[in-house]
């Protein structure tokens, strides 16, 4: 085992995230990265300090065929103590066969949001062909009708997320239990991550510019054709949207797969702090988004508006989770 792996082995048997261990090393989170990607070494200095730290001789982390079992025993006893954590073991097959999944479903989960977010768009335009009188309907039945889709296209929605969620069960341990990964499992996922950053950065940038950029077709329209054009406004409304549900569509997706990532690495929003949160105040959290963007939207019609309550809600989330956060670290 590489000084690299054993690092990452004794920070995650103490129960320490890298920003912790970079604390208490008196380094930066970089530096701590760097080690256990075995991008750098730390100097004998570090490595003294890092023997002390983790109560193991300097042999065993200095000499790579001195395996697990060859360290201090009384150490693994005072770290389990210290603790009081039970470590989930996670081989390699596991690892891969996590991040496979995650790919898998990012896509059908990505596009469940997609319908979500243009579930309104039909109720919008056929509303107002019918008030134009573009279609052989009136205002009320085009309502009728587009309300229809809307419930179709949810419906479709929430099956998706049924089904992926079924699947999502069986890894669902990964999230909530601090993980003990099995040697090589660090390295493997790490540069998986490292070689997919450059693209999760494009689309995660590219779905946050298109969100931004969706107010630009209503400008456009009431600028060429005035307000007072119902069918220029309406599609103005449903392109807005369609650009909107595109850029969350490419977030949702890209994240999902940096997720995996970051659930294995015990990294992000998946420490092992941050998993005390048990996902309980999420569910509650974004159930009472849904219902709000909903409810406001049904009320006030103004979907071209109520969209803005996405983005607010993530903010939002932000600040809440790490407010709940810092409280559990207390």
């Amino acid at each position: 085992m590489i000084l690299a792996d054993k690092i990452i082995y004794l920070r995650k048997k103490a129960g320490w995230s890298q920003e912790e261990l970079a604390e208490k090393m008196e380094v930066s989170r970089q530096s701590i990265s760097k080690w256990e990607g075995a991008l750098s070494v730390p100097d004998m200095n570090r490595i003294l300090k890092l023997s002390e730290l983790f109560d193991v001789s300097t042999d065993y982390l200095l000499r790579d065929e001195m395996e697990e079992e060859e360290k201090n025993p009384a150490a693994d006893e005072k770290i389990a103590d210290e603790t009081g954590e039970k470590l989930v073991p996670v081989s390699m097959e596991l690892a891969n066969d996590y991040l496979a999944h995650c790919q898998k479903v990012s896509v059908p989960c990505a596009f469940g949001v997609f319908l979500c977010i243009m579930s309104p768009v039909f109720l919008l335009l056929l509303s107002g062909a019918g008030e134009a009188g573009l279609l052989p309907l009136t205002e009320d039945q085009g309502a009728l009708l587009g309300t229809t889709i809307l419930i179709l296209l949810i419906v479709a929605a929430v099956s998706i997320f049924v089904i992926t969620g079924h699947y999502d069960e069986k890894y669902d341990f990964l999230e909530k239990e601090a993980l003990d990964t099995a040697y090589g499992v660090d390295g493997m996922v790490r540069d998986r991550k490292q070689k997919y950053e450059r693209g999760h950065v494009i689309e995660l940038a590219a779905g946050v510019a298109l969100c931004v950029a969706s107010c630009i077709p209503i400008f456009l329209m009431i600028l060429l054709f005035g307000e007072e054009n119902v069918m220029a406004l309406t599609g103005a409304i449903s392109l807005l949207l369609f650009l909107v549900a595109t850029g969350v569509f490419l977030i949702v997706r890209t994240c999902i797969i940096w997720d995996g990532y970051q659930v294995l690495l015990e990294e992000g929003d998946y420490t092992r702090i941050a998993k005390k949160q048990n996902k309980r105040i999420s569910g509650i959290y974004w159930g009472c988004v849904i219902a709000v963007y909903l409810l406001v939207s049904f009320l006030t019609m103004e979907w071209h508006i109520t969209w803005v309550i996405w983005p607010v809600a993530g903010i939002v989330w932000g600040v809440v989770s790490s407010i709940y956060r810092n409280q559990v670290e207390r």
